[in-house]
């Protein structure tokens, strides 16, 4: 693959797409901290990995219909925000479940008005990985979406299966109707797949949403992926987006 600029990404942020007011995304990072823990005996420095950690910075035009009401309630409580590298099926995708302690404004002398807000990981740090939706999807009933390969997967084999689990991120946009459920499916040859336990999201019945589930560390993920819906009572229009993440080496959290 080519290298790419960062034309056309997308920022959603507690259920609501707020790509049209981001001017710039300013750090996209996180992993463990780095444990120096050399012995006497070395004549280099040895590390092991720490706590795992994650952030994600950005700049936000002046907008008091969009995201001024979602950015400056500064809540207490987590909030998840989804990057997405590009909005085609399988393009990158950085998440992170997150602490939002600023939302601080500067007045330009070209009169520009501009907000730094800067999110810090929560529990999770910030994980990268692919999205199961084109950015934001629409179905108006139950629907399959199309597989998306993950790779090789696990040392030693690398047959096509991880063997460390996966985790799923969810954000739903708007939501009309009884219900739907999405749930992220698995598969050896992208044709015939399955549910994979413990990525079924809690039932939609409202939006906005968000939502990050995980298996468990030890569950085997085959090689394909894709994002599917079902419904019991019906509904006409479920706009949603959802990034998976699999662990093809041991992660904890």
């Amino acid at each position: 693959m080519s290298k790419q600029s960062g034309l056309g990404d997308n920022l959603y942020i507690a259920g609501t797409n707020l790509s049209g007011d981001i001017t710039t995304v300013g750090n996209i990072g996180g992993g463990p901290a780095v444990l120096t823990n050399t012995g006497i005996d070395k004549a280099a420095y040895e590390r092991i990995g720490g706590v795992r950690d994650g952030r994600l910075e950005m700049s936000s035009w002046w907008n008091p219909a969009l995201s001024h009401p979602v950015l400056s309630t500064l809540p207490t409580a987590d909030v998840h925000m989804m990057y997405c590298r590009g909005t085609t099926l399988g393009s990158p995708a950085a998440t992170i479940v997150a602490k939002q302690p600023n939302y601080d404004g500067t007045r330009g002398n070209d009169g520009s008005f501009t907000f730094s807000v800067a999110a810090q990981a929560n529990g999770y740090g910030l994980e990268w990985g692919y999205l199961l939706t084109a950015g934001q999807r629409t179905d108006s009933a139950a629907t399959n979406g199309a597989g998306v390969d993950f790779g090789l997967g696990s040392y030693p084999l690398f047959n096509g299966q991880a063997l460390y689990g996966a985790q799923a991120y969810l954000q739903v946009f708007a939501f009309t109707g009884t219900d739907a459920t999405i749930k992220v499916q698995d598969s050896a040859d992208n044709v015939s797949f399955a549910d994979v336990p413990g990525l079924t999201f809690t039932t939609v019945t409202a939006g906005p949403g968000v939502q990050r589930i995980a298996t468990a560390s030890n569950q085997t993920v085959r090689r394909y992926l894709r994002c599917t819906t079902t419904t019991t009572g019906g509904f006409t229009n479920c706009v949603f987006a959802v990034t998976a993440i699999r662990n093809d080496v041991a992660t904890t959290f």
